[in-house]
């Protein structure tokens, strides 16, 4: 798919970080949006945003919806066809996804299922709902958003990550059987994988609410944050520290991620690395796949 003018795309996760960057980017180049995220507020400040930027006569519309649920996700495929009135789409981008449930042995269930099913299952329900109505267009693709945890399933020696990278793990398998069940049962669709690595996102904060003490401690543990005394007030400004300077440090900026994305997408890159430290761990790991999970192995990229 070299023009994606007159395409019709659909984004999970559309209400920050690279989901908005998704629609703001498609949306210039004259691609018809369709949104879905949890948060209204959030999908409305990415309308407006992308509808400042977009071509003339590019459509977008956003719809409340939890990647989770199988029928909250078919309900979101009939909004668009009512919506755009269309029976297909063109580009699927996959991309909703949270952080947290860190350790399967110390941390809850529920905890590490919500990652789990947010990372993996929206992709599956993604991919169930919509599949479809890309093979019903003319040119298809999808595009799921893996991570370099789908390739390396750690945050360092200091810390459990084990839902998350499961989650990314799933994807990217997921992904590359695609690639072989779409040429067989519909070449015209194509698959692609994405892995980024530390992107400006607010992925950490938006994976629990301050609302939800307990959750902000299973994030804060997993990323190694010492949070046996405080209390749930200094679990809060804690993980909101770590989030923004997540967001705000990371070497790669949602912007110039998406801009990496489109161009693979364009060039039928079926794999698609994101940031300098993506290579970098890729290479280190391919290289050393024994060495991987040493103690010493992270420390080692530099």
């Amino acid at each position: 798919m070299k023009d994606f003018s007159g395409k019709i795309a659909v984004i999970t996760g559309g209400g920050t970080g690279m989901g908005r960057e998704l629609a703001i980017q498609l949306a210039e180049e004259g691609c018809d949006i369709a949104i879905c995220d949890v948060s209204t507020t959030n999908m409305a400040e990415t309308l407006s945003k992308t509808q400042e930027r977009a071509a003339q006569g590019v459509r977008t519309t956003a719809y409340a919806c939890d990647v989770r649920n199988a029928d909250a996700m078919n309900s979101f495929a009939e909004h668009i066809k009512a919506e755009f009135a269309v029976s297909h789409i063109n580009l699927l981008f996959n991309n909703a996804g949270i952080g947290g449930g860190g350790s399967f042995v110390e941390e809850a269930r529920d905890d590490w299922e919500r990652t789990f099913n947010v990372c993996w299952g929206g992709v599956y329900n993604g991919c169930r709902t919509f599949m479809d109505l890309l093979v019903a267009s003319e040119e298809g693709h999808v595009i799921n958003t893996s991570s370099i945890n789908g390739f390396w399933a750690s945050a360092g020696p200091a810390a459990s990550h084990t839902a998350y990278s499961a989650s990314k793990f799933a994807v990217k398998g997921f992904t590359e059987a695609l690639v072989t069940d779409l040429r067989l049962n519909a070449p015209h669709v194509r698959a692609s994988v994405v892995m980024p690595g530390h992107i400006g996102t607010s992925i950490i904060l938006n994976g629990t609410g301050s609302d939800d003490p307990q959750g902000a401690r299973t994030v804060l543990r997993m990323m190694g944050q010492p949070i046996d005394e405080m209390d749930d007030q200094e679990v809060k400004a804690a993980l909101e520290r770590l989030g923004e300077g997540f967001r705000d440090r990371a070497p790669t900026t949602a912007e110039d991620a998406v801009k990496i994305i489109l161009a693979g997408v364009k060039e039928e890159k079926w794999r698609i690395l994101v940031g300098d430290d993506a290579f970098a761990l890729d290479a280190a790991v391919r290289a050393a796949p024994e060495e991987a999970y040493d103690i010493d192995f992270s420390g080692r990229l530099g």
